[in-house]
């Protein structure tokens, strides 16, 4: 009885395999030139989008059309800052370190700048003591800058900063990396 077992199973396994060689044959005969034969060749993926649109870039992805060299960027829309250091190994030049800001109530045109002055610590148009001031802009007669309140607050989200006022507030910790990159004479470049 066993023989007879094996040699049943034999019989259709070779049936099973034979008509999966049929079927893969007829399947390649028929199928379209450009699927038949494998390509070396790699076409591009398709462009993510979002409902019909192009997919947007990251919001820490640094802006488009924002200057060369060694540089900090700041991106008005964006609210955030980015150090461009041009001199950093290549993983650092092509995803540079980038901080949150708080918008000041007086803000620069998109243009580039240079970085005028600095101070270590001082009152803030807001009166608030301020640290690792970083001054580059002046509009209408208000000096527009990076710093961060000694105290370490930070405006509340979505509010509207105090009248007249340049401050460009960050975080403390994030400050201090702006004040030790952005050194007298760095070029600072302002997008939307």
């Amino acid at each position: 009885m066993a023989s007879s077992s094996s040699g049943i199973v034999a019989g259709l396994t070779a049936g099973a395999l034979a008509v999966v060689g049929f079927l893969s044959y007829q399947a390649s005969a028929n199928a379209p030139d450009s699927v038949a034969a494998p390509s070396a060749s790699v076409s591009p993926g398709p462009t993510p989008t979002v409902k019909g649109k192009a997919a947007q870039p990251s919001p820490l992805a640094l802006p488009a059309d924002s200057g060369t060299g060694t540089r900090v960027v700041y991106s008005l829309s964006g609210k955030r800052v980015w150090l461009v250091d041009t001199n950093a190994p290549a993983a650092a030049r092509q995803k540079p370190p980038t901080y949150p800001v708080a918008p000041s109530a007086v803000s620069p045109s998109p243009d580039t700048y240079r970085v005028s002055t600095r101070s270590l610590r001082i009152t803030g148009s807001d009166g608030k003591p301020v640290e690792h001031v970083v001054r580059f802009a002046n509009v209408d007669g208000v000096t527009v800058g990076f710093s961060a309140a000694v105290d370490g607050t930070m405006p509340t989200p979505g509010a509207q900063p105090q009248e007249g006022t340049g401050a460009v507030r960050m975080a403390r910790e994030d400050a201090t990396k702006v004040w030790e990159f952005a050194t007298v004479g760095v070029t600072i470049v302002v997008v939307p």
